[in-house]
């Protein structure tokens, strides 16, 4: 052993008064639980164990009972009789208390650790974990926000990632990825700064330390310090644990309640560290970390559009890849930008090729899977409509929304909610079982929007009236119009607007004709919509619904139903 690593062996032995870990038996035969003990009915022995580094602990209580142990090193343990691990030097004061079905009493004993374990500052965790003697500073560790499953949950006993894995940066803003934990070998002394705010589980919001809860997408967010505490690494029946103590909690940035805090070592190595602890509501809670400032070496690529067969073809792939050593890509998923079903290939060097029908921009989405997640888009550019395209215009209505049986797209919310509910009022004219319920606050133009899927547009030159069902209250205004979304945060620029409805009578269905003939041509601008070329077809993509536009003052809601308009460029006849 090199001199200085004996002098950093010798001062952190004299900083330690801690000690690390135990099997956790399970209690013999089950014993029968009987009235509340008395400490003066309480004894236990700690004898020689197999080695220097493991006494064994024995409850010699003359009264039946469950005993549960601190060893007074952070660790704890549950049998009649236990062996801790004593890995260094000191005094540890070892309490047993003893559970009845009358309650519970405990006793103390102290425990002198002559020698130390020099193997135990060996063990690679433990190097790993804290960059070992050398690293006085200790090392600091953050949640992989980047890779997939960086937080994730399962059923008891597995890995935590089957019913839910995170994806990257899936918890950006609840005050989790802030936080690092750093441990130092000197005193086994881990501190947790979380810069004031940490993301808890919602079932932890009795925890008092914590206070001013804050949802966090169905989690909490919580104000709270930590003082420094504790860790250890133990093995239990060939498995390592990570156990985590001190007067305030401390977790690997998000606090699931992992008991005894304790968290089982999946995986760890100088740039990893993966574990799974039992949370509070039992179920097993997965978890990544990497060193703070860690850069993690990645998958360089770039995506490949190229003209196919023919004008309407493109060959798709990837190119110029490079792989680390140690990283392997598990599949690419190819989205076309048309609303046709992404393709996925488990060979990243496999080509698939993909035919667009009508004529548009269209962006392409590659998503690879390797050891994070990573997301390239180019634009194609269609010139004319494939040779096969059908368009479809008969004189009839076909664009259709009743949220009972039947929805072209779904109608979602912007500054408002829209729910699918069941319909207030299921009376003639309008007996559907649900409906959609409108409701905004303080928010001037928040609107119901549906909005047609990639390459599809309106045609008003035929048929051009959307038609709604509506209940609400007299006097209140609606309003429809329709955008081209093309130009993102200017669409409203585009839009153009029907004559407002008022409903007439409180709490009753009416019917509501929106006429688009004789309507500007965009935004300010005079005209008719059906009649000129450029907006009359092939132009509008979004229909916006609005109740009482421009009062962004109050509370206001409504239900509707049986949204209806015009055909839809770009539905092929064989669909229908």
């Amino acid at each position: 052993m090199k001199i200085n690593k004996i002098f950093n062996y010798i001062f952190i032995l004299g900083a330690i008064a801690l000690a690390f870990t135990s099997c956790d038996p399970q209690v013999v035969d089950g014993p029968q639980l009987g009235p509340k003990p008395s400490a003066d009915q309480l004894s236990f022995t700690i004898a020689q164990g197999a080695d220097d580094f493991h006494p064994v602990i024995a409850n010699t209580s003359n009264i039946t009972g469950i005993a549960k142990w601190d060893f007074g090193n952070g660790n704890k343990g549950t049998g009649e009789s236990v062996t801790p691990y004593y890995p260094l030097s000191g005094k540890y004061t070892v309490t047993m208390t003893l559970y009845t079905s009358g309650g519970s009493a405990s006793v103390t004993k102290e425990y002198s650790q002559d020698v130390t374990d020099y193997s135990y500052f060996q063990d690679p965790a433990i190097i790993a974990l804290s960059g070992g003697v050398d690293n006085l500073n200790g090392k600091t560790w953050v949640a992989d926000s980047l890779a997939q499953g960086h937080y994730g949950v399962g059923p008891a006993g597995s890995d935590g990632t089957a019913w839910w894995s995170a994806a990257p940066m899936d918890k950006s803003g609840f005050g989790a990825y802030d936080d690092e934990l750093n441990f130092k070998l000197n005193g086994f002394v881990v501190t947790y700064t979380n810069h004031g705010k940490s993301f808890v589980k919602s079932y932890q919001s009795g925890v008092s330390f914590y206070s001013n809860p804050v949802d966090a997408g169905g989690d909490l967010t919580v104000d709270y310090t930590s003082e420094p505490g504790s860790w250890s690494i133990s093995t239990e029946n060939g498995k390592q644990y990570l156990i985590l103590s001190g007067p305030t909690p401390i977790f690997p940035t998000f606090d699931v309640g992992a008991v005894d805090g304790k968290y089982e070592i999946l995986n760890i190595s100088e740039n990893k560290l993966e574990l799974v602890a039992t949370g509070g509501d039992g179920n097993a809670w997965h978890y990544l970390l990497i060193p703070k400032g860690y850069v993690k070496p990645t998958v360089k690529w770039d995506l490949n559009v190229a003209a196919g067969a023919d004008a309407n073809t493109f060959d798709i792939s990837l190119a110029n890849v490079d792989i680390p050593s140690g990283i392997s890509i598990s599949q690419v998923t190819y989205d076309f930008g048309d609303g046709s079903d992404p393709v996925t290939v488990s060979d990243y060097t496999q080509s698939v090729s993909h035919t667009y029908m009508r004529q548009g921009t269209y962006t392409v989405t590659a998503t690879l899977e390797a050891n994070e997640q990573q997301v390239k888009t180019s634009t194609v550019d269609v010139a004319q409509n494939s040779p096969d395209y059908v368009p479809f215009q008969p004189n009839v209505m076909v664009m259709y929304n009743d949220f009972s049986e039947v929805q072209m797209e779904p109608v979602l919310g912007q500054d408002c909610s829209v729910d699918v509910v069941a319909n207030p009022s299921k009376i003639y004219p309008n007996k559907s079982a649900y409906v959609a319920h409108y409701s905004k606050s303080n928010q001037q133009w928040a609107n119901a929007y549906l909005q047609l899927p990639a390459g599809y547009r309106f045609d008003l030159r035929t048929v051009h009236t959307f038609s709604l069902m509506v209940y609400g209250k007299a006097g209140d205004v609606v309003l429809l119009k329709l955008e081209n979304t093309d130009l993102g945060g200017n669409a409203w620029t585009t839009g153009v607007e029907a004559p407002t409805y008022t409903i007439q009578n409180d709490n009753t269905w009416e019917k509501v004709t929106f006429e688009f003939a004789g309507a500007g041509t965009a935004q300010g601008q005079t005209g008719d919509v059906t009649t000129d070329p450029t907006y009359s077809n092939d132009y509008y993509n979004v229909v916006r619904i609005m109740l009482n536009p421009g009062n962004g003052t109050g509370d206001f809601d409504f239900y509707f139903d049986e949204l209806q308009g015009p055909s839809v460029e770009g539905i092929k006849s064989a669909q229908f």
